[in-house]
């Protein structure tokens, strides 16, 4: 997740962390440590929950033990309410990391007696922070302790008293409160006042839907991030994206990843930059959730991991259909490498979406993302929203180096929602067209930043082991696809058998000349060879006759028993 522009140099404010994904890094770090956290909002908001997430992972995470005092719900309530979240109170309190206390103030009591002490609760709050060494608290919720009293100084003197006590004993401390009529922050007015820091958390119903959102309202002593913040309560608790804080400061990958299609790949030099973003925008029936089948399937080849998100489809459905064309993407799933997450567009607001988006990336930690069907996200919401949350979700992915593909069906005018020209890297269109009476499928790449890619229309054919591009003829009706291109493949190829049929009369001529011509040189070798056997015993009769006639001389000079001298030298020349 992107970090917030840092903090101005200074000192540092002891914090303890939330372990609440996403808050801390709102927060920078943590709640104030030794310091008291009003946490203020309406009924159902997750005010509890959040304190409760915040003592728990103090407990497991952080070895600080923890107190919680409720004020309306009994101990048994409040471990029952919690379990279906994985929080095992009981446990934690049979380690000795959490103590939990029903605190009950009767208030018709108090207003009877005008009497009005906390020292009850102190004694038990020092007794729970000593025996455990507890360096966290959560008072849940202070209404609860102040509701029936109207007086405006009880209530500010007894508040200020009580995190007055709190600090002294240096424990990080969350107290809840409701929020107040008109909406007001809380309800007397005073708790943001003598609180270090204030969260308000808020649920707001839009076109059906629910959604929640937090906003750190007061941070004495430290920056924060002050926008709203969408939060969501799953199963493990609480979860909040700081999506406003995504900044532009991700890397950018040299290296290259196969769309899947080779063809593909080459007219995009290579294929997809890693960590880009990919829009595949056409008709219903050009292929776009096989193009990003064929992208999970080549990233799962490779041993990475992949996330598929539906809109439209479930997986059995998307599973079933991929197999027509040779895609086994149930193989992926039983080996851990694929998760498939399908959800009806209409189920969540877009900040929820979003927010259950960075978890499943968060668990999973894939390295391609196929979003299929986004453009069913527009229906609803303004346009601005739509643009602003899907810019968020591709930052969000090249954040973490994720490969994105994104499929929109054309006529929701969910390009210029999404901003092809601008939020996706590359951008696929897709279209049917009718040529010689038979349907095709087209595909162009309309851009791609940082790649010299084709600018040439491929035919786009669905086979049953995958996709195929093929070459297209452009003739004066347009682009001729299917049987129009084979038809026009086979008048090429008689235009051309006349040419063929002269070539190879050539070359069969060129061939005949060339074994004459050979024929001709092995007869005169022949002849040579002959000339040069004839000249060899005339030769060798000459070495003959020159060898007897100085063997003569030799014999005669032996006869007349001559000395060598001058006279007979000269007379023998």
């Amino acid at each position: 997740m992107t970090s917030l522009p840092e903090a101005p140099a200074g000192p540092v404010l002891p914090k303890a962390r939330t372990g609440i994904r996403g808050l801390d890094e709102i927060i920078r770090g943590g709640l104030p440590r030794g310091r008291s956290t009003l946490i203020t909002g309406g009924p159902g908001c997750g005010k509890t929950l959040l304190g409760l997430q915040f003592l728990v992972a103090g407990a497991r995470e952080h070895g600080e033990p923890g107190v919680l005092v409720t004020f309306e719900e009994s101990a048994e309530e409040v471990a029952v309410n919690v379990a279906s979240l994985g929080f095992d109170l009981d446990g934690l309190q049979r380690d000795g990391l959490l103590a939990v206390y029903a605190f009950r103030v009767e208030p018709t009591e108090v207003a009877g007696t005008g009497a009005f002490n906390l020292e009850p609760l102190f004694v038990l709050l020092d007794d729970a922070i000593t025996r455990l060494g507890a360096r966290r608290v959560v008072l849940d919720t202070i209404e609860a302790l102040f509701g029936a009293f109207a007086a405006q100084a009880v209530v500010r003197s007894e508040l200020v008293r009580l995190f007055a006590w709190l600090k002294e004993r240096e424990v990080t401390a969350i107290v809840t409160g409701e929020s107040g009529d008109g909406g007001a922050l809380t309800r007397h007015g005073i708790e943001e006042y003598v609180s270090d820091c204030v969260i308000a958390l808020d649920r707001r119903n839009w076109n059906e839907v629910s959604t929640r959102r937090l906003q750190v309202v007061k941070y004495r002593g430290s920056a924060h991030g002050t926008n709203e913040y969408p939060f969501l309560i799953t199963d493990r608790g609480l979860s909040v994206l700081p999506v406003t804080a995504v900044t532009l400061d991700y890397g950018a990958f040299t290296e290259r990843i196969s769309t899947g299609v080779p063809r593909l790949d080459d007219m995009l030099c290579g294929g997809l930059f890693r960590g880009s973003a990919v829009l595949v925008s056409g008709s219903a029936g050009t292929g776009k959730t096989t193009l990003g089948a064929l992208l999970i399937d080549a990233a799962c080849a490779r041993g990475e991991r992949a996330l598929l998100i539906l809109f439209e489809e479930s997986p059995g459905e998307v599973i079933r259909n991929m197999r027509s064309v040779g895609i086994d993407l149930e193989r992926w799933v039983q080996a851990g490498l694929l998760r498939i997450w399908a959800v009806r567009s209409a189920e969540f607001g877009l900040d929820n979406h979003l927010a259950m988006v960075s978890g499943l990336v968060a668990e999973h930690a894939p390295a391609v993302v196929v979003v299929d069907g986004i453009g069913s996200l527009i229906s609803g919401p303004s346009r601005s929203e739509v643009a602003l949350m899907l810019a968020r979700k591709f930052h969000m992915f090249k954040d973490r180096g994720i490969t994105a593909m994104a499929t929109v069906l054309t006529g929701q005018d969910a390009e210029t929602a999404i901003g092809g020209s601008s939020r996706a890297d590359t951008w696929l269109l897709l279209r049917n067209v009718e040529s010689g009476g038979d349907g095709g499928r087209l595909l162009f790449v309309r851009k791609s930043r940082g790649t010299a890619h084709s600018r040439q229309i491929r035919e786009f054919v669905l086979t049953g082991h995958g996709i195929e591009l093929a070459d297209v003829y452009a003739g004066p009706a347009g682009v001729m696809t299917g049987s129009a291109r084979l038809a026009q493949t086979d008048r090429g190829l008689g235009d051309q058998l006349p040419h063929d049929q002269d070539a190879t009369r050539r070359r069969r001529e060129l061939a005949r000349r060339i074994a004459q011509g050979q024929a001709q040189v092995a007869m005169l070798q022949d002849e040579l060879a002959a000339e040069e056997a004839g000249l060899e015993p005339a030769a060798d009769r000459q070495g003959r006759l020159a060898a007897d006639a100085q063997a003569a001389w030799s014999d005669m000079g032996a006869q007349h028993q001559a000395n060598p001298g001058e006279d007979d030298d000269e007379e023998q020349r």
